[in-house]
């Protein structure tokens, strides 16, 4: 796998069927190592080791409900009472960050209603802040750390 634009994480990686898979630590078992796998698994360690956020606080590939279809955010982070905080949206590093990806999360975003998004393919990283109340996106430097998600 190719070096992605974040700090170096240590992974356990192990072959499985002559293919490889990676340990998630989330959702506690290996799974297969694709390119966008291994992106999402940076965020991971990412949220845990710079936000602080912990590993019980984030939600991995899990299923919402949007209008009447079923989608799956790549990463979620929630506070301690289950309001989701932050969406993250993960693709391949092949694939570029564009206007149609902040569409995706945008539209996830109707049902979770967070106050952050990142969009990433690992090369690239987009942070924006949302005003839950007006729908305004402002793009923004960096995330805030786990505690100050909230304000």
């Amino acid at each position: 796998m190719i070096k992605l634009n974040f700090p170096d994480y240590t992974f356990t990686i192990k072959d499985h069927d002559g293919k490889p898979v990676i340990f998630d630590l989330v959702r506690k078992k290996y799974v297969a190592l694709t390119p966008e796998e291994w992106v999402r698994q940076h965020v991971i360690q990412y949220l845990k080791q710079e936000k602080q956020v912990p590993l019980s606080l984030i939600s991995v590939e899990s299923e919402i409900r949007l209008y009447k279809t079923r989608k799956r955010f790549d990463i979620a982070v929630f506070d301690r009472n289950g309001q989701a905080l932050l969406v993250v949206e993960c693709k391949s590093p092949s694939v570029a960050v564009t206007q149609n990806v902040l569409d995706q999360a945008v539209r996830y975003n109707f049902t979770m209603k967070v106050g952050f998004l990142m969009l990433t393919n690992g090369l690239q990283h987009i942070y924006c802040q949302i005003d839950t109340e007006t729908g305004n996106i402002r793009i923004i430097d960096d995330l805030p750390g786990f505690i100050s998600f909230r304000y």
